[in-house]
C-alpha cells in the first residue's frame, strides 16, 4: 500500500489506558498530521443535549448527573466496569455513532495520512476504515500508575478497566506498527518522528 491513493491513509492509534495515545497523539499533531479521536467524539456525542445524552440519562437514572445535569463521567465508567451488561448496553448505543462521525471526519481530509485515535481497536467489529495499526506498547506498572493519576482513580479501579481490555499480546499481534512507551518523552517523540518521516515517504508495503 502507497500513499497515493484517493483518501488519506488512516492509521489506527491504540493502546491500553495509561499508555499515552493523547500524547503520541499531539506529537503528530506537530507535523500537522490531523487527529481524530474516538474518546473526544465519545465527550462530544454524550454532552448535555448532545446525541447520547437522552438515552443515557434514560437507562442509567438521572444519578448519574451532576448538579449541571451534565453526565458525572466517573459515575458512569464504574457502573459500566462493574457490570459487563451495562458497558456492552453503552458500547452498542455509542460506537455505530462513533464510527460514523470518524467516517464523516475522513472525508474532509486533504493530507495523505492521518491518525485515527481508537482505545478499543482491538477488541471493536466495524471498523472498516483503518489501513494500518499502530499499537502504543506500555508497561502494565506504568499504566496503571499514569492512569490513578491521571484519573484520580484507585489501582482496583484501573485493574478492572485493564482487565476488561484486549491483552498485550492481542494488540501487539495486530500491529503494523510499534511505539514502545517506556521511557522519557524525548524517546516517544523521537519515535513519532521516525514513523511520520515513514509514513510520508509511503514506504508501507
Amino acid at each position: 500500500m502507497g500513499l497515493i491513493k484517493s483518501k488519506p491513509v488512516c492509521i489506527g492509534l491504540t493502546g491500553g489506558i495509561g499508555s499515552g495515545k493523547s500524547t503520541v497523539a499531539d506529537f503528530f499533531k506537530k507535523h500537522n498530521v490531523p487527529v481524530i479521536d474516538a474518546d473526544i467524539i465519545a465527550h462530544q456525542i454524550t454532552e448535555k443535549n448532545a446525541v447520547a445524552y437522552d438515552s443515557i440519562v434514560s437507562h442509567f437514572g438521572k444519578t448519574i448527573l451532576n448538579p449541571d445535569q451534565t453526565i458525572n463521567r466517573k459515575q458512569l465508567r464504574d457502573i459500566i466496569f462493574q457490570n459487563l451488561s451495562e458497558k456492552k448496553w453503552l458500547e452498542n448505543l455509542l460506537h455505530p455513532m462513533i464510527r460514523k462521525t470518524m467516517r464523516d471526519a475522513l472525508q474532509t481530509i486533504q493530507t495523505s495520512y492521518c491518525i485515527c485515535v481508537i482505545p478499543l481497536l482491538t477488541e471493536s467489529s466495524g471498523i472498516d476504515f483503518i489501513d494500518r495499526v499502530l499499537v502504543i506498547d506500555t508497561p502494565i506498572e506504568i499504566q496503571i500508575d499514569r492512569a490513578k493519576k491521571r484519573d484520580c482513580a484507585t489501582e482496583e479501579s484501573i485493574q478492572k478497566i485493564i482487565d476488561s481490555q484486549a491483552s498485550e499480546q492481542a494488540r501487539l499481534k495486530i500491529a503494523d506498527d510499534i511505539i514502545i512507551n517506556d521511557s522519557d518523552l524525548k524517546s516517544l517523540e523521537e519515535q513519532v518522528d521516525k514513523l511520520h518521516r515513514y509514513y510520508i515517504v509511503g514506504n508501507m508495503g
